[in-house]
């Protein structure tokens, strides 16, 4: 299966959408949109991962290497998902306790809204 890719700003977050899946054959492509982001000076970045089917350790891999790309720039890398499936893999790994976890973009919005 294919790995759809599209990104769009929350506020000053650039959410990176995937729909699809995240294995070994589609993980550079979400690698080079959190590059192409960090290289364009966007460091709040969430990964909108609702209507990802599967997400295997190559997918956690690029996650976490995102997550010190932006930290570099005192950034952050935050996941939205609502599904309980994807969001075991998190739970499992201990993932819940290095990203920020939203159920949805409005919780980004209201997360802006408070700042």
């Amino acid at each position: 299966m294919e790995l759809e890719v599209s990104t769009r700003e929350v506020g000053d977050h650039t959410v990176i959408k995937l729909k699809g899946e995240v294995d070994i054959y589609t993980a550079p492509s979400l690698r080079e949109t959190v590059v192409d982001a960090v290289e364009k000076g966007r460091y709040k970045i969430a990964v909108d991962l609702d209507e990802v089917d599967f997400l295997d350790s190559t997918g956690l891999g690029v996650l976490v290497g995102g997550l010190k790309r932006v930290k570099q720039h005192d950034g952050e890398l935050g996941i939205i998902c609502n599904q309980e499936k994807i969001l075991r893999i998190f739970k499992i790994t201990g993932l819940t306790k290095i990203f920020k976890m939203y159920k949805s973009t409005d919780e980004l919005e209201g997360s802006e809204k408070k700042a």
